[in-house]
């Protein structure tokens, strides 16, 4: 199917296809898939779009929770990205991650989808606490690249960009891009997707910026641990998730808004 007959949509995923870092509760979520919904639109003016993610989903329950009703929704193009929250627990095996982002990759191709995902980033270079993660992304990064390969899943390598462990990219919480974050993955995916209009400008390194002395930077990453890391431990030492209670924000086809990608 050619870009310009894209007419369905669906993002499945965690946190950051929920949008999370870019808007809040209060205002609304946007995130690199709203943004990603806009681009298309673009190209394909009766394009509508669901969002079917939850934060705080490991891989295996966005195929359990997710893949069966994005099948139903009909898609012609989807996003599926998740792994990073299965990343972060102690019991981390990338193979398994990797099989259940295959599944889903091989559920959608097969009705003709097109499909993209993407690839992470170093947490090291954004949190330096989690240096002993990094052999896990790049392993996982691999295996998503070679399970895509086998099905025609288009990969967005934002991993491999040094843009992308900027701190600027990154909300408070390091976990989540912020609005810029969320911009740049979105033009990566529709770069990715060869959509009318996308570049590669979205590697574009940010302006150079004052380098922060030695005690602001003790002083940051003491208010970092105290503000997100302290409560992120605390759930998962209660079995706890960020998504408990929540459902997908955009359960359903819609139209999509005249945002400005």
């Amino acid at each position: 199917m050619r870009n310009s007959e894209y007419l369905r949509y669906v993002a499945l995923g965690d946190s950051q296809t929920e949008g999370l870092g870019d808007g809040d509760d209060t205002v609304g979520l946007r995130g690199f898939a709203d943004r990603l919904a806009g681009h298309l639109a673009a190209a394909s003016p009766g394009l509508t779009y669901a969002n079917l993610a939850v934060r705080g989903r490991l891989a295996g329950q966005v195929r359990a929770g997710q893949l069966g009703p994005a099948l139903a929704l009909r898609p012609d193009v989807a996003t599926v990205t998740a792994g990073v929250n299965d990343l972060l627990r102690p019991r981390f095996d990338a193979a398994a991650v990797a099989g259940e982002l295959e599944e889903m990759f091989a559920a959608l191709t097969a009705t003709g989808a097109r499909v993209a995902t993407v690839t992470f980033p170093d947490v090291a270079r954004i949190v330096p606490l989690a240096r002993p993660l990094s052999p896990r992304v790049h392993d996982l990064n691999d295996r998503v690249r070679a399970a895509a390969a086998r099905y025609g899943v288009v990969v967005a390598e934002t991993g491999r960009e040094a843009v992308a462990t900027d701190p600027r990219m990154w909300a408070a919480d390091r976990l989540h891009a912020s609005s810029l974050g969320h911009a740049r993955i979105a033009a990566a995916l529709a770069e990715a997707l060869e959509l009318p209009g996308s570049d590669g400008t979205w590697k574009d390194p940010l302006p150079p910026r004052r380098p922060r002395g030695g005690a602001r930077t003790v002083a940051a990453e003491l208010a970092w641990a105290a503000g997100f890391l302290g409560p992120w431990l605390g759930r998962r030492l209660r079995g706890a998730s960020s998504g408990d209670g929540r459902s997908a924000k955009r359960p359903h086809l819609l139209p999509v808004q005249a945002w400005t990608a």
